[in-house]
């Protein structure tokens, strides 16, 4: 099997057992949904204008749903034997990262698909733009590269659920506070070029990351 039918074999594997159970999905939804509704009536009364605070609610919903994403994603596999039967399977390690990571990646963007028009809703705020979607995506990628890796190492540990934001919430910091940052200036009428230099470090945060993944990620699963 060539390296990229065995990603999309993997890929097509997580979707179809996520929409048989729906285990992952739902939980990062409602995660993300409580987190901003929770926010929305603690800030409403709060700040002179929601848009001070909407990207940093908006990107600590989508990392927490998606860190429980993550968890749980390779908990089941773990729980059901089937990491074990991937890592039996004639393919490239890699394979397997890129399969696990772009699954993670739709689910996420799906719940940011769902969530988005919530925010807008809640915030009165035009957060479903071009420039926005590009961040969000871009900053998505990031997470999800990075968190496949921790997420594969914490779940051999006893303390899986604790492990991994503590592994992963550090190595988040610069995608998280550029995301922020650009989230922000688009909020305030800025076109994303003033903020270049945030772009320019999530798109070098990301390839860094995927090829430090890609490279290490058949010793991560095996040890």
């Amino acid at each position: 099997m060539s390296f990229w039918r065995a990603v999309a074999a993997i890929v097509w594997k997580d979707i179809r057992a996520e929409l048989r159970t729906k285990d992952i999905f739902s939980g990062m939804f409602v995660f993300a949904l409580l987190a901003t509704v929770v926010f929305n009536f603690a800030f409403e009364l709060r700040v002179p204008a929601m848009k001070m605070v909407a990207p940093g609610i908006i990107w600590v919903a989508v990392s927490f749903a998606g860190t429980l994403g993550l968890n749980r994603a390779f908990v089941i596999e773990q729980d059901k034997g089937s990491l074990a039967g991937l890592l039996l399977a004639p393919v490239d390690r890699s394979a397997i990262y890129f399969g696990k990571m772009l699954g993670n990646l739709i689910f996420m963007v799906v719940v940011e698909i769902m969530l988005l028009p919530l925010v807008m809703i809640f915030f009165n705020l035009p957060i479903i733009t071009p420039q926005h979607l590009l961040v969000l995506f871009l900053g998505t990628y990031g997470f999800a590269a990075v968190g496949t890796v921790f997420a594969a190492i914490a779940v051999n540990t006893r303390a899986r659920e604790v492990l991994l934001p503590i592994l992963l919430f550090p190595v988040l910091i610069p995608v998280l506070v550029a995301g922020v940052k650009m989230t922000g200036a688009l909020l305030d009428g800025e076109a994303l070029s003033t903020a270049g230099n945030w772009l320019q470090l999530v798109v070098v945060y990301d390839l860094v990351f995927t090829v430090v993944a890609y490279l290490t990620f058949g010793y991560v699963v095996e040890e």
